[in-house]
């Protein structure tokens, strides 16, 4: 079965949740319907998603076979004083997220950016070695750009099964898009509600939005605010059926349990002329990283 048809469309961000925070929160999302959880070894909260669905089986609501779960393994950053892993590294990675998260398998294991320049081949390498020993069941990528993955096709190298990267309305990435798509690349969109006004709000929540992007969310004319009106849902269920529609896997983070349901429990589509309208507020590169945009990795 190829990914397009094992993913499910709508998973759980765990990024900044604490252990405790990820355990009560993958057990609440499957409880609630989830079936993908998304976690990596930087988040340090492996163990937390494990607890949760460790508990969710316990009582009866899933079985392992019907959950879908990601994690990563860093590439390692010399700008931040890390080594680049290598091949030996990746897999000994590998086997401490498989052991932090109690599970036979990992349904997806993706390298979290291309950081790692000069190791990056040897990475890849190492995730499809992972794949073909059926340690996984999908090798990708995340952060990727198309620079990145042309390496891979130069030589002769399998192309990744997805790349997970930042996607909204402010972030489209057309040509990175139309770039996967065409080498049957499945999608996963990361921060889909930058646009909120509520996004990262908090003290030491950084990232780039600028003041301006900040006033134009929380003016009453923001096309968010008036497609949720027209459709009678929120903005964020606008936010998430901009990429669902296009085919786009999404993982929303939230640590209440409302808006756990807000995020899942939603079904409208968007008519194609306020899509076309939604293809107009592109602002270009990515906002979630204050230290930069992943994707400008050369």
């Amino acid at each position: 079965m190829t990914i397009h048809n094992k993913i499910p469309p709508k998973g759980l961000g765990t990024y900044m949740m604490s252990p405790e925070e990820a355990s009560e929160m993958t057990y609440e999302a499957i409880k609630i319907g989830y079936r993908h959880i998304d976690t990596a070894e930087v988040y340090r909260n492996e163990k937390g998603v494990a607890s949760g669905i460790k508990k969710a089986i316990s009582d009866g609501l899933i079985e392992r076979s019907e959950l879908f779960i990601t994690t990563k393994v860093f590439p390692g950053n010399e700008m931040w004083g890390q080594e680049q892993k290598k091949y030996d590294d990746v897999i000994e990675a590998y086997e401490k997220s498989l052991a932090r998260l109690e599970l036979d398998y990992i349904d997806l294991y993706l390298i979290h950016s291309a950081h790692a320049n000069n190791t990056r081949k040897e990475q890849w390498k190492a995730l499809l070695d992972l794949k073909r020993d059926k340690k996984i069941h999908y090798a990708g990528v995340a952060n990727w750009n198309i620079k990145h993955i042309q390496e891979l096709i130069d030589l002769n190298l399998p192309t990744p099964d997805t790349n997970q990267i930042e996607l909204h309305p402010w972030a489209q990435q057309p040509e990175l898009v139309q770039f996967l798509k065409s080498h049957d690349i499945h999608i996963i969109a990361y921060s889909s509600l930058v646009p909120l006004s509520t996004w990262r709000s908090k003290e030491g929540e950084n990232s780039l939005k600028t003041k301006e992007l900040e006033e134009e969310v929380k003016s009453e004319n923001s096309i968010f605010k008036q497609l949720a009106t027209k459709y009678s849902v929120t903005e964020s269920q606008v936010l998430l059926q901009w990429a669902l529609q296009q085919n786009y896997a999404v993982l929303p983070k939230t640590i209440k349990i409302p808006r756990l349901k807000e995020n899942f429990d939603f079904s409208f589509s968007i008519q194609d002329s306020d899509m076309d309208k939604i293809k107009l507020v592109n602002k270009g590169g990515g906002i979630t990283w204050e230290w930069g945009d992943p994707l400008l990795v050369d």
